[in-house]
């Protein structure tokens, strides 16, 4: 497993949690960190494609 998708996993707990919180309790602290897991989330996936990407053209190369 990559760090990528091990921070994406990681990242997507951590808006569920906060996300409940917001929505759920009011903790309006919540949604700050809801949007920041989302955020992190976002650039996690862009870091993800890129890697995918270069290990299929990897693969691609080798045959």
């Amino acid at each position: 497993m990559s760090q990528h998708h091990a921070t994406l996993l990681a990242a997507f707990e951590t808006y569920k949690a906060e996300s409940e919180k917001f929505v759920e309790k009011g903790v309006k602290a919540s949604a700050a960190r809801a949007r920041k897991a989302l955020q992190e989330i976002a650039g996690a996936c862009k870091e993800r494609r890129k890697e995918i990407t270069a290990t299929k053209e990897a693969m691609e190369a080798k045959k």
